[in-house]
C-alpha cells in the first residue's frame, strides 16, 4: 500500500473546521436562523480552552454546550471562538479553540461532523514520539449546558462516551 504523502485526512479536518468558523461567524453576526441551534463537544483539558475552575472540576475531560436560546457575546475568530452560558443561572464565558472541538451537531439540518482530536496526554505522548498519531481515547463523558432544554424530537447524545453516529441515521426518510 502506498504512503499518503499529501494527508486528506488532516486536509478535511481542517475543512470541516472552517465550515464550523463560517457558521459561527455568520451567527455572530446575524443571530441563529430559524430553527437552527448547536451542540458542541470539546475537550476541556486541550490547549487554548478556557473555562472556569468551576466548570472544569464538573467537566474534566470534554463537555457538550447548546448554542440555542441563552447565548451572548458570541466573538469568532480564525483560531476559535468565545461565548458566554448560563450554567444553572450563572453565566460563565467559555473561549474554545476549533482544534479542541470533537463534535458539532445542527439537528435541524440534521448535520453532525466529528473530529478527530487527541486528548492532551496524548498530544504530549505523541509529541515525544517523532509526531506518531495515536488513537484518540473514547472513553470522557459528555457534558451538557444545564441551561438549555433539548428539542424531544432529537435524538440523544450518548452520555457514556463519545459515539460516531452515520449522517444516515439523522436523515428523513
Amino acid at each position: 500500500m502506498t504512503e499518503d504523502r499529501i494527508r486528506y485526512d488532516i486536509l478535511v479536518q481542517e475543512a470541516l473546521r472552517g465550515v464550523v468558523r463560517k457558521v459561527l461567524q455568520e451567527v455572530a453576526q446575524a443571530g441563529l436562523p430559524g430553527n437552527h441551534h448547536f451542540f458542541i463537544t470539546f475537550l476541556t483539558g486541550a490547549p487554548g480552552v478556557r473555562i472556569s475552575s468551576r466548570l472544569k472540576e464538573r467537566y474534566p475531560e470534554q463537555m457538550t454546550i447548546v448554542i440555542q436560546y441563552q447565548f451572548w457575546d458570541l466573538k469568532v475568530t480564525d483560531k476559535g471562538f468565545e461565548v458566554v452560558l448560563s450554567f444553572s443561572d450563572v453565566p460563565e464565558k467559555l473561549e474554545v479553540p476549533y482544534s479542541a472541538i470533537r463534535g458539532f451537531y445542527d439537528p435541524s439540518a440534521n448535520f453532525e461532523v466529528e473530529f478527530e482530536v487527541k486528548p492532551p496526554q496524548e498530544e504530549q505522548v505523541s509529541a515525544a514520539d517523532n509526531g506518531e498519531n495515536l488513537p484518540a481515547g473514547d472513553d470522557a463523558a459528555a457534558g451538557e449546558n444545564a441551561g438549555e432544554d433539548r428539542e424531544k424530537e432529537q435524538p440523544e447524545k450518548p452520555q457514556g462516551g463519545a459515539q460516531v453516529v452515520s449522517l444516515d441515521a439523522f436523515r428523513k426518510k
